[in-house]
């Protein structure tokens, strides 16, 4: 499949105007929805948005590439746009973007557009063609320069396949001093780009550089043995998990894909001259961490990890127990409520299973995070020596709660203690190399990881019977701030750290049996989207017909609690949008505290609302905050009219 099959001449707008980002996707979206490869616009939207949370697509060079791979895309596709004046687009060198290149691609099925999106890519690396593009008068003009230089590119592939028929003595054949691989999450784009990067650089430097991509479509250009075996060092320019195994005993560098586009002098002459560790594998280790992370972020990479594998125990177990208590009959044994019926203890014995292991699989996956596979097992252990509040007068545990906060700590002990473990036994024998995932691991970092987690186990319980006690004794003002602060929260970034870090601490008190706040801030990350939706149904004068549009998809998004239907509006109207969102978000947190209102599932909208305490008040205390959030939004944002739009 060429370029040109994917790209037509209605998804071409070489004269776009737009002022921001969101108006750069949104226009590019449109683009692409007139080719006719959409069956959802909105949706794939929304995974332009999630791609671009994950970073920015704007590559630097005047380039920005906005991808998703989502099932609301019917067919590959792609979209184009020149912006003269440029627009910022958070690229990684700071430079406003000219040039975009939008890519839609299907999330299932044949991946024969995958080879032209990677060739795509490729030729974007060229100053020139950049430059021909940017001076194309006419939409077909713009066609014919890719039309030309795709068809320069396959003859140059040929006539490399040609040397090598004709028994050319070719540089695979002569050896590589480097080597790399290049991925990135999507295998899009951002890999091809790296590739070529690394490639044309290594030219330029007298340095041939093979690079293996690992895309969409599966490892290409395979780096083989006798290859691996010949060059000086190896660079994984990738942003996702790459097997290492192979490169046993050789210096590797690891660092980012982004490293592999912008900096390829620089990781090449390290690569040839620098000082690299040289790689040692550990049987049942497959990735390195990319170096330069700073600790913030990697303890909050680590966090999440944990979280993330521990919502869906957390939400399912937590919406079988309150279904139990939906379906119970309190009168036959209030003491036993919950229980007294077969099937309200058959799913609440199952919510209790899946609810009981939280702290389990929280502290696992944050020591599978920090230490790769040998980390879970251990982290595992430590988070359940947590939650059995084991110590050493009492090992059956009982004695302490150490609760959510030991169960975190737990898995950060665990995965740095296995890191540990591999520090003290890297000097061992090659021969014994089997004997550390099976027995060293295993054994020693269970043990320690228990130790250490049951010496902890006391000052933990005392941390959090204190905080349990201070919130079960909050009433009146203090428990509607609370309300207010935590829900409040949810609407300062939309799903960003702040965002997370209320959603956490709610999440934490649901095994206190502290339900009430769990309320207030799936109340309060209701609201954002809610809140724009009504605007942009009843002060439609405020907003564009895109905007109107995207406003009625909102409702469902906010009645599901998923705040990041917010996003597109905050981002390009932050400082009305955010400040509307989170007074409505106050507002609806503190009235579910003074309803007393209380959730013991972690998330849900108004489906679980017949399992909330207190139900018709919580619709109301989320009208009340939607109306709010709405209104002052409307005070701020002035008519488009009078705006001279």
């Amino acid at each position: 499949m060429r370029i040109s099959d994917l790209l037509n001449q209605e998804a071409i707008d070489l004269n776009a105007k737009v002022s921001s980002k969101m108006d750069a996707i949104s226009h590019l979206v449109d683009l692409m929805d007139r080719s006719g490869s959409l069956s959802d616009k909105e949706a794939y939207r929304q995974g332009v948005l999630a791609r671009e949370q994950e970073g920015s697509t704007g590559i630097g060079e005047g380039i920005a590439i906005p991808h998703a791979k989502v099932a609301a895309v019917k067919k590959p596709a792609l979209a184009s746009m020149r912006v003269n004046q440029g627009v910022d687009y958070d690229a990684l060198d700071g430079e406003p973007a000219k040039l975009f290149f939008m890519i839609a691609a299907p999330e299932g099925g044949a991946n024969v557009h995958l080879e032209a999106l990677a060739r795509l890519s490729k030729m974007l690396m060229d100053d020139q063609f950049r430059e021909d593009l940017m001076q194309a008068d006419s939409v077909s003009g713009f066609l014919g320069i890719i039309d030309r230089k795709e068809a320069e590119l396959d003859a140059e592939v040929q006539k490399k396949e040609s040397g090598k028929s004709s028994g050319e003595m070719t540089v695979d054949q002569q050896g590589y001093p480097v080597l790399a691989i290049t991925a990135c999450p999507t295998g899009i784009a951002h890999t091809y780009m790296a590739a070529e990067s690394l490639e044309k650089k290594g030219q330029e430097m007298g340095c041939p550089v093979k690079v293996e991509t690992q895309g969409a479509e599966g490892a290409k250009n395979v780096l083989t043995a006798e290859e691996i075996r010949q060059a000086e060092c190896i660079i994984i320019a990738a942003d996702k998990n790459v097997d290492l195994a192979r490169f046993d005993g050789k210096r590797v560098i690891v660092t980012k894909v982004s490293d592999g586009i912008h900096k390829p002098e620089e990781l090449i002459e390290k690569g040839l001259h620098g000082e690299v560790e040289i790689y040692h594998h550990i049987a049942g280790e497959e990735t390195a961490e990319v170096k330069g992370e700073g600790l913030g972020r990697s303890i909050y990479k680590h966090l999440m990890n944990g979280v993330s594998h521990m919502l869906p125990f957390v939400i399912g177990g937590g919406i079988l127990i309150a279904l139990a208590f939906l379906f119970d009959d309190y009168s036959i044994d209030p003491s036993n409520f919950g229980k007294n019926t077969p099937l309200a203890a058959y799913l609440k014995t199952i919510g209790e299973f899946s609810f009981g292991m939280m702290l389990p699989v929280l502290a696992g996956f944050i020591a599978m995070s920090i230490a790769d596979r040998p980390g879970l097992a251990v982290g595992f252990i430590a988070g359940m020596v947590a939650k059995a509040g084991c110590t050493f007068a009492n090992p059956a545990g009982g004695d302490v709660n150490s609760g959510f906060l030991g169960a975190l700590l737990a898995g950060f002990v665990a995965g740095y203690l296995v890191l540990l473990l591999k520090k003290l036994t890297a000097k061992i024998p090659r021969a014994m190399d089997g004997v550390r995932p099976m027995i060293i691991y295993p054994v020693v970092g269970i043990l320690a990881a228990a130790v250490v987690t049951t010496f902890i186990n006391p000052f933990m319980g005392i941390i959090n019977t204190a905080l349990t006690n201070a919130l079960n004794s909050l009433n009146g003002t203090s428990k509607i701030l609370l309300g207010m602060v935590t829900a409040g929260m949810q609407s300062t970034d939309m799903g960003g750290p702040i965002n997370k870090a209320s959603y956490v601490f709610a999440t934490s008190q649901l095994s206190e049996g502290n339900f009430e706040i769990m309320a207030a801030v799936m109340a309060g990350g209701m609201i954002p989207p809610l809140a724009i939706a009504l605007c942009t149904t009843f002060f439609k004068n405020r907003f564009t017909e895109k905007e109107r549009q995207s406003g009625m998809v909102n409702y469902l998004l906010g009645l599901s609690f998923i705040s990041e239907g917010a996003i597109p509006f905050a981002a390009s109207d932050p400082l009305r949008v955010i400040p509307s969102c989170i007074a409505g978000s106050a507002i609806a947190g503190g009235l579910s505290m003074a309803f007393g209102c209380t959730l013991r599932a972690p998330h849900g909208g108004v489906f679980v609302i017949p399992t909330i305490g207190h139900p018709f008040l919580y619709m109301g205390a989320i009208l009340i905050g939607s109306v709010v959030g709405c209104v002052i939004l409307a005070v701020l944002k002035k008519p488009l009219q009078k705006m001279g739009k």
